[in-house]
């Protein structure tokens, strides 16, 4: 099959549906629909089987990878522009010594007869699941037994969509990362999509606004069974105060919610605010948490994340949760990387952790510069203090035009804020991920922006 190349980490493929839904973006730019019209035109054989109707609710592209669609087509047209890029997550800084060397260590070690390894167990290596709970979760009662060790928290978010059945209700912050919505309608929980509201219309959204401080009014929001709930939140980069999360555990216990709770910024925190909702008493009966060494250690292309489903989780027949989640990880999963897996106990290690901790200040360093920087421009700032994360307020501007703008005028890539949900128009995302001295030229040249 052909495909047609967009960047290095975009392909097409040219025999798609006849179809006249638009594809990947919602723009309207001259390059992008001829992209579209291409696309449109070139069909191949097709099969008999109907496209998924979930599949089809979906709405356009997946966010991230229209970004990156966005940006190729911005470096055709100024092909010897220095794109900085500040949007996509995407950590920069080498990995420590200490965990690569454990690493390169393990896999040496495979290429002899005494330190080859095969599969090992799905849920993960034991002495990796027992440093887990004990350095991040000490005096919280969590046991290795209750931790999922994994390939990533954004794949663990999927296994739990299959979890539980398409009759589950589903409820979000907005804003939030779009994974959450995303495997929600992809599970046929969704509902139809309403264009006047840009909201599915079976989802409950949180809306989580400088005016509530970053969290939902609970006493006037509806009932769900899931919760999906980040903190840090991406995209704002606010943290959950302890009281806050207090009101989250007894809202789920009152309703017989369960909580998804996203800690994959945990590390980032710096106010003392919780770095896991099982700081907070009754959480054990209510919450599943979910994690991730992509952005606490560097490991967004090594691939490790963790999930803690505990004991006490029952579903309403007094089933335990953790039992069909085992089932789950057991069946579609083969278990995290050996390799991976000694580079994550080199983590929890005193000196790994130390190194580790210096790379996430250096992280922090970078956001508070961008954060002084727009704010040097009179523009409302939040974020960037218990999270790599800026969430910019543009008011009464459509956060794919400043997006757009700033692009065009800084070759700076962004995030709009619309992308994360309808709370988050008007708004930017900018990531503290990158090398100091591009950290430095983006200020500089966004100090020129207006």
């Amino acid at each position: 099959m052909n495909y047609l190349h967009f960047s290095s980490r975009i392909f097409i493929p040219s025999c798609i549906s006849s179809q006249p839904k638009t594809i990947w973006t919602s723009s309207n730019s001259e390059n992008e629909s001829k992209v579209v019209k291409l696309l449109q035109s070139q069909k191949g054989h097709c099969t008999k089987l109907s496209r998924s109707v979930n599949m089809e609710n979906l709405q356009n592209g997946y966010l991230f990878p229209e970004i990156f669609m966005r940006e190729y087509l911005h470096t055709q047209k100024y092909p010897n522009a220095r794109v900085i890029r500040l949007g996509i997550g995407n950590t920069t800084e080498p990995i420590p010594d200490i965990i690569t060397s454990a690493m390169a260590e393990h896999a040496n070690a495979l290429s002899t007869v005494e330190g080859y390894r095969g599969y090992g167990v799905e849920q993960g290596h034991m002495a990796l699941r027992m440093a887990i709970a004990e350095k991040l979760y000490h005096n919280m009662g969590i046991l290795g037994d209750e931790i999922f060790v994994s390939d990533g928290a954004q794949c663990d978010i999927s296994r739990l969509q299959m979890l539980l059945g398409s009759n589950v209700t589903v409820a979000v912050q907005d804003p939030s990362f779009p994974a959450y919505i995303d495997s929600s309608v992809i599970a046929g929980r969704a509902g139809n999509f309403q264009e006047e509201t840009g909201k599915y219309k079976n989802i409950v959204y949180l809306n989580c606004s400088p005016e509530n401080n970053f969290f939902p009014d609970l006493s006037t929001a509806s009932r769900a069974d899931l919760i999906f709930f980040c903190s840090p939140n991406n995209p704002t980069g606010n943290a959950a105060s302890w009281h806050q999360l207090k009101q989250l555990v007894e809202f789920a216990k009152a309703n017989g919610s369960i909580i998804v709770y996203d800690s994959s910024y945990a590390a980032y925190i710096s106010d003392g605010s919780p770095r896991s909702i099982y700081e907070i008493p009754g959480a054990r009966e209510v919450a599943i948490e979910i994690s991730s060494f992509s952005k606490f250690a560097g490991f967004t292309g090594v691939r490790l994340g963790w999930t803690v489903v505990p004991e006490e989780l029952l579903y309403a027949d007094g089933f335990p949760v953790i039992k069909d989640y085992n089932r789950i990880v057991c069946t579609c999963f083969n278990g995290a990387s050996n390799i991976a897996q000694a580079g994550g106990l080199a983590c929890l290690s005193e000196d790994g952790y130390q190194a580790i901790t210096s790379v996430i200040d250096y992280y922090k360093e970078n956001a508070k510069i961008i954060v002084d920087t727009f704010r040097s421009l009179g523009l409302k700032v939040h974020g960037g203090k218990n999270a790599p994360y800026i969430w910019v307020n543009f008011p009464g501007l459509s956060s794919w035009d400043v997006f757009n703008e700033i692009l065009e005028k800084t070759h700076i890539v962004t995030i709009p804020g619309k992308g994360f949900g309808p709370a988050g128009e008007e708004y930017i995302r900018v990531g503290g991920f990158g090398h100091r001295e591009s950290i430095l030229e983006a200020s500089a040249r966004l100090k020129n922006l207006v």
